[in-house]
């Protein structure tokens, strides 16, 4: 059996790897125009398709017969050939269904924005009012946008439909600075569709207050691929295997960052873990020196560390929101609170500790010239911050690299 997706530009997608695990057939990537599309729907060498946008409408017209959802929601994610018709569905209503349920809240006859208004947008709000719930679409030109969600203020959940603060550009949210309880004091939840970044910042935002329910949309992506091989084979899929899947795709995309003090050994447990791990191996301060031109001692020596600082954050904007990599940062990272939700975006963060008489020092401007101790008692709230795991590095680095794997790999 042969099946894919069919898109105008995938670039990198998990949906080939997902169907792997879910079952035998072949699953490639078509990318098409749209003027391919009409023929590769009647003469394609294919079983069964994945539609992702542009062309979830696009499709519509070639086809033979909708499901009702697919009907309902105006959109088609997959195609079956079935006795010489092609019928078109929609596994993205399960697919977020399925996200939504994972969540510890009850949506129905509670009020949830959805910010969007595209695709995505009318399946979120779809599966809403059939759980109950009083939808409320934001867009940017709409009568509900962005500069009267004061409006909203009693919002339950909110929803992002949009592509603010996917990758590559991260960073960035469409509820810049107001997710807090001075503007939505009644929110118990934030799902955003987004996967990539695994926080984007509207999730890292909601991170931030403990009391609220938050999910990313990779589950979704695995439970609508979950539906859609079973229209591929025929076969019934237990609900089981979703989990597994996410966590060995979350696994995949995690960054592994190593903080602590400059001559802590991060550099060389990072090395070991690579070579255990199999995921690539960057150095921060590397990345600086590319980014600047010039070595660290010489943009201590010639601009100061302010300036160092800032070659410091550029260099971990560029490593941070990339997947699967195992990440040195320079000891001093954890003193610029921006450098936080960078590093948290895409990975957890592992604070390597070690005695400091056994700080190695050897071309470390600042570990030269300051008094350790000193620096020591300052940064450890800081690391304590930043931190997700404690990780000794007093004994070996084969053990800390022990420890890491151990947490890494119940990710």
């Amino acid at each position: 059996m042969k099946c894919g997706l069919l898109g105008e530009k995938l670039g990198h997608s998990y949906s080939p790897q997902i169907h792997a695990l879910l079952g035998s057939y072949s699953y490639e990537l078509f990318e098409r125009k749209p003027s391919e599309i009409e023929d590769f729907l009647k003469n394609g060498d294919w079983d069964g398709i994945n539609v992702t946008v542009p062309y979830k409408k696009t499709v519509i017209p070639y086809l033979d017969q909708l499901t009702p959802i697919a009907q309902k929601l105006g959109a088609v994610n997959t195609i079956v050939r079935r006795n010489g018709k092609l019928i078109g569905h929609n596994t993205d209503y399960f697919g977020f269904q399925t996200l939504l349920d994972s969540l510890p809240i009850s949506v129905c006859q509670e009020k949830v924005l959805i910010l969007g208004s595209g695709g995505a947008s009318n399946t979120a709000a779809a599966v809403l009012k059939d759980l109950g719930a009083n939808v409320v679409i934001v867009s940017r030109n709409g009568g509900n946008n962005y500069s009267n969600l004061e409006l909203h203020k009693d919002a339950y959940l909110i929803v992002n439909t949009t592509p603010v603060g996917m990758y590559p550009n991260a960073g960035v949210s469409p509820l810049s600075g107001l997710l807090n309880r001075n503007h939505f004091p009644n929110l118990k939840g934030i799902v955003d569709v987004i996967y990539n970044p695994a926080r984007t910042q509207l999730l890292l935002d909601a991170e931030k207050n403990g009391s609220i329910a938050f999910a990313n949309g990779l589950l979704m992506l695995v439970a609508q691929a979950k539906e859609a091989s079973e229209w591929f084979t025929g076969n019934q899929i237990s609900n089981d295997v979703i989990e597994p899947i996410v966590d060995k795709l979350e696994r995949q995309m995690h960054n592994i960052i190593l903080v602590g003090m400059p001559g802590s050994g991060k550099s060389t447990v990072g090395k070991l873990l690579s070579e255990q791990t199999g995921l690539k191996f960057v150095d921060a301060d590397v990345e600086i020196v590319r980014l600047s031109g010039k070595s660290i001692p010489e943009i201590f020596a010639q601009d100061g560390e302010v300036e160092f600082r800032k070659w410091e954050t550029a260099a971990l904007a560029a490593l941070a929101k990339e997947s699967g990599l195992i990440i040195a940062t320079g000891g001093g990272c954890v003193t610029q609170d921006r450098n936080y939700d960078l590093l948290h975006q895409n990975g957890g963060i592992y604070w390597i500790q070690r005695r400091i008489d056994d700080l190695d020092k050897d071309g470390r401007p600042m570990s030269q010239n300051t008094d350790l101790n000193e620096m020591y008692r300052i940064r450890i709230p800081m690391y304590e911050r930043f931190r997700d795991w404690d990780i000794s590095n007093n004994t070996t680095p084969e053990d800390a690299v022990r420890q890491i794997i151990e947490i890494w790999e119940k990710k």
